[in-house]
């Protein structure tokens, strides 16, 4: 079923695979996109009535995006310039993550466990997985990120809670991104590895996109995270 929900910060898509799910997956898209990006994923990722998850998929708030003229769009966090992993909207970050704890603390009180929670992400979604996850006093199942990079790295060795130390984290870029690039994102994998993480890599012949063979590669990520719960 897909419905529109509130919470008190934020409007989302639910969607669920089976009745009395004991598995969530909040997935946030990317800057200009909204809640139904990802919705099509869902489906494709494996789970069913017997195995059943709630997907909730947010709606980023609506704010001018400075490097689009100050455009408003829904997005996680502003934007000012090309080199967006400098000079960073850290206001920004940090409602978008009191947003996501919101959307976990709501899963929590429908009866799932933390353990049991995917934050995954694309692109601006994606680095707010990250930057959320490092920061979050409770553990999660796993964390999903997808053509991004981790924001505000320098200040992640200081305030990352060891909660989610050992947490899987799925990282994936296109190998032609025009919009993050590759190296950019390596850099982030290469600091999530120095903070020993356990980061599994991947990178496809795409651009800033998604692919068959990336959503694949999340589900059997997603499964062998259960299987091993």
């Amino acid at each position: 079923m897909s419905a529109e929900s509130n919470t008190p910060e934020v409007e989302y898509i639910e969607l669920q695979t089976g009745v009395d799910p004991k598995w969530s997956v909040i997935w946030l898209h990317g800057l200009g996109a909204d809640g139904h990006d990802f919705e099509p994923v869902a489906p494709q990722l494996g789970f069913t009535d017997q195995l059943a998850a709630r997907f909730i998929f947010p709606h980023a708030p609506i704010r001018p995006i400075t490097i689009n003229g100050g455009m408003e769009m829904r997005g996680w966090y502003d934007i000012t310039g090309l080199h967006f992993d400098r000079k960073e909207d850290r206001p920004g970050l940090e409602q978008s993550m009191r947003i996501v704890e919101g959307l976990i603390e709501q899963e929590v009180a429908r009866g799932v466990a933390t353990k049991n929670i995917f934050l995954a992400g694309f692109s601006q979604g994606g680095a707010i997985a990250l930057f959320t996850a490092l920061r979050l006093e409770a553990t999660l199942a796993g964390v999903i990120a997808l053509s991004t990079y981790l924001p505000d790295a320098g200040s992640s060795k200081n305030e990352r809670h060891t909660a989610n130390a050992k947490t899987p984290i799925f990282m994936a870029h296109g190998t032609h991104d025009p919009v993050i690039p590759l190296t950019l994102a390596e850099q982030s994998y290469q600091s999530l590895k120095k903070m020993a993480y356990q980061v599994e890599w991947k990178t496809y012949p795409m651009e800033h996109s998604v692919s068959a063979e990336e959503i694949r590669d999340i589900s059997h990520f997603m499964h062998a995270v259960i299987g091993n719960s």
